[in-house]
Formats: structure tokens, C-alpha cells, sequence
């Protein structure tokens, strides 16, 4: 079976609704999480927010308190990547932050969570952003 038709299938994702919530696939160094539950590990505290978009995508909204990263800037920045905290990745839609999830594991990172959706989804959640 195709492992990203089968991730798809497992989550809370719009348009594809299956009422299952976190996923965490044997083969990912990280776990997919809905936008629903970023929100409320955030509210809680503890982790670290990392945008993975360009700085212009960033700069039009983002996530409060989200730090821009671009995901092909994560492993020359793994300095600013919080060791013992739970990282949190968002990009537009989940592709840019599952990648920089797989680069913060190279660099010895294990507490990893990919935001599905991304800040698409994070904005039709109607969750606030700022600029």
C-alpha cells in the first residue's frame, strides 16, 4: 500500500475525516498531529513552534510565536532547536515540515510532531495568526 495514501486515510485531516487523531507511522521519526492538538500541546506549554515556510509566507501570517525556519534551512539551525522540548513543525500544508522533521531526527532531535494541515489548516481551524 502507498505509506502517504495510507497516513492520509489514519488522520483527522479536512476533507479526508476519519475521526483518528495523532499518528505515529514505525517508518517517520516523527508524529503527525491535527492542527487541533498543536493547539492544545501549545496552550499547555513546552514546545517550540517552528515555521518551515519562506520568510514571505511567514511575514503574511503565521502561527503566535512561530519561529521561522525554512525547511531547508534546518540543518545549518539546529542550534536554535530547543533540546528536551517537544518541536512542533508547520509549514502551508504539512510537506515543508514533515521534511524538516526528518532533518531535526538526523541531527539527534526525538521529540518531533509534524503539524498536518499546516497553516492551512491551523487558519480554517480558525485559530489566530499574526503577522
Amino acid at each position: 500500500m502507498n505509506t502517504m495514501l495510507n497516513w492520509t486515510q489514519e488522520l483527522n485531516i479536512p476533507g479526508r475525516n476519519t475521526g483518528r487523531m495523532a499518528v505515529k507511522n514505525p517508518e517517520e521519526p516523527f508524529t503527525r498531529i491535527t492542527v487541533q492538538e498543536a493547539k492544545e500541546m501549545i496552550d499547555r506549554g513546552g514546545v517550540q513552534l517552528i515555521d518551515t515556510r519562506n520568510p514571505d509566507e511567514h511575514a503574511g501570517g503565521h502561527a503566535p510565536g512561530a519561529l521561522l525556519m525554512p525547511h531547508m534551512s534546518v540543518p545549518a539551525q539546529t542550534d536554535k532547536l530547543q533540546q528536551e522540548t517537544d518541536l512542533l513543525f508547520i509549514c502551508k500544508s504539512g510537506y515543508r515540515s514533515a521534511l524538516a522533521c526528518e532533518f531535526a531526527a538526523a541531527a539527534g532531535f526525538s521529540r518531533l510532531f509534524n503539524v498536518e494541515g499546516g497553516h492551512d489548516a491551523w487558519q480554517a481551524a480558525g485559530y489566530p495568526m499574526e503577522r
